[in-house]
């Protein structure tokens, strides 16, 4: 049963991926870009998102044991430094972005609705992945 919910709601947000445009390149890259022709409704598809999840987040973040309906704990993140790593990872995946226009899910909506063209930036991105891990003891 899990496996089937799970799949519904990757089709639900693979969806609001396609409806919202987050899966077009060329959207996402005029979305980046601020001094040219700027099309700003993404940051409204961001905003609907952040809305819907701020008040599920925000009670997880005050529970001492954060889980999911089935009972899973949530594992939040411990760390709330800005650091080297993570300026550096936010620079790398935004270069990444506005060089393909692409980012992680909507590189798997797109492979489904077979434009093959993103199987580079999955591969890119795993290859970044075990590169991270192997590298900086990270499971």
């Amino acid at each position: 049963m899990k496996n089937i919910l799970a799949f519904i709601f990757g089709g639900i947000f693979s969806l609001g991926l396609m409806i919202s445009g987050m899966s077009n390149p060329e959207k996402v890259l005029s979305f980046l870009d601020i001094t040219g022709q700027w099309d700003a409704s993404l940051a409204f598809v961001m905003m609907g998102a952040i809305a819907v999840a701020f008040i599920p987040f925000q009670i997880a973040v005050r529970q001492s044991k954060p889980t999911t309906f089935d009972g899973k704990v949530i594992e939040l993140p411990s760390n709330n430094q800005i650091d080297a790593k993570l300026v550096m990872g936010s620079v790398i995946f935004g270069i990444g972005w506005g060089i393909a226009g692409i980012c992680p899910a909507p590189a798997f909506t797109l492979i489904g609705l077979g434009y093959y063209q993103a199987i580079y930036f999955v591969v890119a991105m795993f290859a970044g992945v075990y590169i991270h891990r192997k590298f900086s003891g990270a499971n």
